[in-house]
């Protein structure tokens, strides 16, 4: 997973440095702006919980693609690197998320 994650992290990169963005999706998103890219994320997270809570596996799937694509979109709009957040999700393995929550002060 981490593979595909990262080919795709870097085909976004090479359309944020030299994308056309009248034949790039990825290229015209990011030309739109970090806060575009979020928005596009927010509405694709929303379309996985709709098929989530229909039960349609096929869907639910496919969106969820479309939500790691635009999370990683949206961390090259900031750039950041898919590295430090899988750095972050390192850090927090065997850690009850009960406990690592509480360590962030939220609840």
């Amino acid at each position: 997973m981490k593979d595909t994650l990262s080919r795709l992290e870097a085909t976004i990169a090479a359309r944020k440095a030299d994308g056309d963005a009248s034949a790039s999706h990825t290229a015209r998103l990011l030309a739109k702006g970090p806060e575009k890219c979020a928005e596009k994320f927010g509405e694709e997270a929303i379309e996985a919980i709709i098929e989530a809570v229909k039960g349609d596996r096929e869907k639910l799937t496919s969106e969820c693609a479309d939500v790691l694509y635009h999370m990683l979109v949206m961390l090259a709009a900031r750039d950041v690197p898919l590295a430090d957040v899988l750095a972050v999700l390192d850090e927090r393995d065997g850690v009850s998320g009960l406990v690592e929550k509480a360590s962030r002060g939220t609840s």
